[in-house]
């Protein structure tokens, strides 16, 4: 049953909501409440309803019943603008931004200081993107465009963006996942600042062990249901996984007996200008090698070039001992190399094709016959994989942006499998799914290299690069600093490495 008691000192109260969508019940009497100045946090798996729940909170869905009450009085929030009349700004994982804006511009994008009827006031645009900016003791140039920003600076333009719109309740769903640990300090600084001032937020995240550094409160869901509301500092994380899941969750990083066979890959001196310098490393048959670092280590631009999304200007690249060219995701895939990208969304999926088309997408052999698409094989072959990795989908047909962003991921590991990739890159491949479907990834991921398959797993998550891997690289300023057994490897040896110049 869902929190029923009406209290004035709740700036956000939401009881009794139930919302459904064809096939599939999301929301099944539900209540949430945050009080003033607290970090709430909500969790749990993915397709629970925290999406739902706070796009009926964000005025983007409607409630099919129940009622919601911000400060007291009973609304009834019929779009996004009237949300943020109300004080409400969402902060979603996807950052809402346009890159070739200056940051003063994306702030006041839409709501900017006007010199007369036509023109832009600039000057006092910039002035009043300082002034915001300086509340958050951040430092941040207003006149830099976004897409020279890292990515803990666009996290910090987006929660700019939403004090400058007068928000005193905010949401932010997974404003961790693509930050190191230096940047995840500097964001709860940046919190712990919006608290003080008296600000409300609500904390969506999979991470949990960060839950205990910020968060005064946790709601849990389930299947679409309120499961408990309580102080964190009376659970345990032990506690939090069985209410999210329902069951004890034992053995997070499933064992592994793979027999590691000859070198599949090899990279010998890469380099990219200002970016790669001199970077090799090879993968075994039936390894997992992990790649670990600060961000902007250069993890990920090594994964670009190795899959030809980016081109490198010095190096070679040997598969099975010989040397291959690849200069674009084309031949890659000819050469039996996938990439599961960290952006599931803008380079992954196609958002508004079905769930069948992106699983067969890559693999469009084992569906065409006489230059046609066989329908029925197309639907008979995403079906496996869909049952195969346990994709929750009211239906083949669905539209992929409709699924949680752990089902996303799955649709995107399924499309390599049908492709049978030989050397399989994973950046970020638990990055927004929750605790349950790690494990599902991380057998996976075992279920592979039993197969012979070369796995390199980018992670931020040194638990799970320690917990999965058979020899970890370290990456820190575009070059590897060190290479590290599974045997020798702890956190601390990896942030000594990271940290390396």
């Amino acid at each position: 049953m869902g929190v029923v008691s009406l209290d004035q000192s709740y700036v956000v109260e939401m009881k009794g909501i139930r919302k459904e969508f064809p096939g599939v019940v999301a929301l099944d009497n539900v209540g949430f409440n945050l009080r003033k100045g607290e970090v709430h946090a909500l969790v749990g798996e993915n397709g629970a309803g925290k999406s739902t729940l706070i796009k009926i909170l964000a005025g983007a869905h409607q409630a099919d019943h129940g009622d919601v009450y911000v400060n007291g009085q009973k609304v009834n929030i019929l779009s996004p603008r009237h949300a943020q009349e109300l004080g409400i700004s969402v902060i979603y994982q996807e950052f809402n931004l346009i890159p070739y804006l200056s940051v003063a511009e994306n702030i006041f994008l839409g709501r900017e200081s006007m010199s007369g009827r036509y023109f832009i006031n600039n000057r006092d645009n910039r002035a009043r993107a300082r002034e915001v900016l300086d509340r958050l003791e951040l430092d941040v140039d207003v006149d830099e465009t976004v897409a020279e920003l890292g990515v803990a600076q666009r996290q910090m333009v987006e929660v700019a963006k939403a004090l400058s719109m007068q928000a005193n309740i905010i949401v932010m769903d997974e404003p961790t996942s693509a930050l190191g640990n230096r940047e995840i300090e500097q964001l709860f600084k940046t919190i712990e600042k919006m608290k003080a001032q008296g600000i409300s937020v609500i904390y969506i995240s999979h991470r949990l062990e960060e839950l205990w550094q910020i968060a005064d409160r946790v709601t849990v869901l389930r299947d679409g249901q309120y499961i408990a509301t309580t102080d964190i500092d009376k659970l345990d994380k032990e506690q939090l996984i069985k209410q999210m899941v329902g069951r004890d969750l034992t053995e997070q990083f499933p064992e592994r007996n793979v027999r590691i066979g000859e070198e599949m890959l090899r990279v010998e001196n890469l380099s990219k200008a200002g970016v790669l310098k001199d970077v090799s490393f090879r993968v075994r048959r039936g390894e997992v090698v992990g790649f670990a670092g600060l961000v902007g280590s250069g993890r990920t631009e090594l994964m670009r070039c190795l899959f030809g999304a980016d081109r490198f200007d010095t190096g070679k690249v040997y598969l099975n001992n010989q040397e291959v060219q690849i200069k674009s995701p084309r031949d890659a895939i000819s050469h039996g190399i996938g990439f599961i990208t960290e952006d599931r969304q803008g380079q992954g999926l196609m958002l508004v094709r079905p769930v069948k088309e992106n699983i067969t997408i890559t693999a469009l052999d084992q569906v065409i016959k006489k230059l046609f698409i066989d329908y029925e094989e197309e639907t008979n072959v995403a079906g496996d994989m869909v049952e195969r990795l346990r994709i929750r989908t009211p239906g083949l047909e669905q539209e992929v942006r409709y699924l949680s962003g752990g089902n996303q991921q799955k649709v995107v590991i399924a499309k390599w499998l049908l492709e049978k990739a030989r050397i399989l890159i994973f950046d970020e491949p638990t990055r927004g799914i929750d605790v349950g479907a790690k494990k599902e990834v991380y057998s996976l991921i075992n279920e592979l290299v039993g197969q012979g398959v070369g796995v390199i797993m980018v992670s931020s998550e040194l638990p799970e690069v320690l917990g999965m891997s058979d020899r970890i690289y370290v990456m820190s300023a575009g070059r590897i600093t060190g290479e590290l057994s599974a045997q020798e490897a702890t956190q601390e040896r990896i942030l000594e490495y990271a940290t390396k110049e």
